[in-house]
C-alpha cells in the first residue's frame, strides 16, 4: 500500500470541486435527488456494483477486493439543512434558504475520493468495502429507513466506519475516542394546561406560564442533583409558547426542547425523573400536563478494538495530525443505528481555521471549513479499510 495521504492530495482538485458543486446545489433530507444521482454515476465510472433508492435516495456501492471477506462499510450522509447562506463564499448555495451548514457536502464528496483510492488498489484490498451514501441525517430518520431497505443485507458488514468534520476543532485534528462519542438524543413536547383570565385578576385563574417558568427551573435539577457528577446529561426547553395579549393569562402553554445522554442507565433514569418533575410541579401548581417524547437516535458508539485499528492508521497516514482519544460531544448522529448493528468506529476530522474565519459552528448560516480536512478525512479513511480489513 503506497502512501494514501500523497494519493489524497493528488486527488484534491477532484475532491473539491465536488464537494463545491454540492454546496452550491444543497437538497433537504429525502430530496436529495441531484446529489445521489452524482454519488451513483462516479461510483458506476468506477465500476463498481451499485444500488439507488435505498432508503428513498440513498446509494449503496460494493467494492471488492482480492478476497470477498471481510465486508467494512463506510458511510456518508449527503442532507443540507434548511437554513439561509451567509458565508459569501463564491461557491455559496443557489437554493434559497437551503444550505450545507453541518460539512455533509464534504463527507459526501470525501466518499467519491475514498471509493477511487480504494479501486485504484482493489487487487491489494483484503476485503470488500461497502460505500454507503445516506440521505435525511438530519433528524428525519435516514439511517433507519436505509437500514429497513436492506443496507446491511447482501452482504453484510462486519465492521463499520463514518467521519464527520469538526469545526469545533482546527486542522490537524483527529478525535478518536472509544466507547460513546456522540449523545442518544430525545425531543419532547409539553402541553401545560390551567385556566385562563384576566391578567389584573390572577388569583381567579390557574396560571400555566408561572408552571412552565417552574418546570423550566425544576427540569436543570435532574441533570445537577440526580445524575452522577461522573456521568452527563443535558435537558434543554429550547421553545415556550403561550399566549398572545399583555393582559390575558392563556388556558394553556407548551414547551419543546431536548434530551441528551450517554449511558442507557442514565437516559433511563433522566426520562424516569423528567415526567416526575414535568407532572410534579405542574400539578402542585393546579395544572395538568401532556408529554410527548420522541426518540432521535441512540448514543454513537465506538468499539475499542475498531477505534485502535483507525488510530493505528491514523499514526501511520497522517503522522504529523493530533489524536484525541478523550474527546466526546452532546451532539447526536444517527450513524448510531447502524454502530447498534455493527461495531465500528465514528471519526471526528478537525476542519475549522480561525485565521481565514472558518470557525463558524456547525449549522450556522456561516459556516464553513477547511478543505485541506478533506485530504485528512479520505487519507484517513482509505487507510483505515486496509488496516480493518487486514485483521
Amino acid at each position: 500500500m503506497d502512501d494514501l495521504y500523497s494519493a489524497a492530495q493528488k486527488l484534491f482538485s477532484y475532491t473539491q470541486q465536488l464537494r463545491r458543486d454540492f454546496h452550491r446545489h444543497p437538497e433537504l433530507g429525502f430530496q436529495e435527488v441531484r446529489t445521489a444521482g452524482i454519488v451513483a454515476r462516479e461510483l458506476q465510472e468506477l465500476g463498481l456494483e451499485v444500488t439507488t433508492g435505498i432508503g428513498k435516495t440513498g446509494v449503496v456501492a460494493l467494492l471488492e477486493g482480492n478476497r470477498p471477506d471481510p465486508v467494512l462499510m463506510m458511510r456518508f450522509d449527503m442532507d443540507a439543512l434548511p437554513i439561509v447562506e451567509e458565508t459569501g463564499a463564491e461557491y455559496a448555495s443557489q437554493t434559497p434558504g437551503v444550505m450545507h451548514a453541518c460539512g455533509h457536502d464534504g463527507h459526501t464528496a470525501i466518499g467519491l475520493t475514498v471509493a477511487r483510492l480504494l479501486h485504484e488498489r482493489a487487487k491489494e484490498l483484503p476485503g470488500t468495502v461497502k460505500f454507503v451514501f445516506q440521505p435525511a441525517e438530519e433528524g428525519l430518520g435516514g439511517a433507519e429507513s436505509m437500514i429497513a431497505d436492506g443496507a446491511l443485507r447482501d452482504p453484510a458488514p462486519r465492521y463499520t466506519l463514518g467521519l464527520h468534520l469538526w469545526n469545533e476543532k482546527p486542522l490537524g485534528w483527529l478525535g478518536l475516542a472509544s466507547g460513546p462519542v456522540m449523545a442518544a438524543s430525545e425531543i419532547f413536547e409539553i402541553r401545560v394546561k390551567g385556566k385562563g383570565g384576566h391578567g389584573a385578576l390572577p388569583h381567579q385563574t390557574v396560571d400555566p406560564v408561572l408552571a412552565c417558568a417552574q418546570i423550566i427551573t425544576a427540569l436543570q435539577s435532574i441533570a445537577a442533583r440526580n445524575v452522577s457528577p461522573l456521568q452527563a446529561a443535558v435537558i434543554s426547553v429550547t421553545s415556550l409558547r403561550a399566549g398572545e395579549a399583555f393582559n390575558v393569562i392563556p388556558p394553556h402553554a407548551e414547551m419543546k426542547g431536548t434530551i441528551r445522554t450517554f449511558e442507557p442507565e442514565v437516559r433511563e433514569l433522566v426520562l424516569k425523573r423528567f415526567r416526575e418533575v414535568v407532572e410534579g410541579v405542574a400539578g402542585a401548581l393546579g395544572c395538568s400536563v401532556e408529554i410527548k417524547l420522541q426518540s432521535l437516535t441512540p448514543a454513537v458508539s465506538n468499539d475499542a478494538h475498531v477505534t485502535e485499528f483507525v488510530r493505528q492508521a491514523a499514526a501511520k497516514t497522517l503522522p504529523l495530525v493530533r489524536q484525541d482519544h478523550a474527546n466526546r460531544t452532546m451532539g447526536s448522529e444517527d450513524m448510531a443505528y447502524f454502530m447498534k448493528e455493527v461495531p465500528g468506529c465514528f471519526v471526528f476530522v478537525g476542519s475549522a481555521n480561525s485565521e481565514l474565519g472558518l470557525d463558524a459552528a456547525h449549522h450556522h448560516p456561516r459556516f464553513d471549513f477547511d478543505e485541506r480536512a478533506l485530504v485528512h478525512g479520505a487519507a484517513l479513511m482509505a487507510a483505515a479499510a486496509f488496516e480493518i480489513l487486514a485483521q
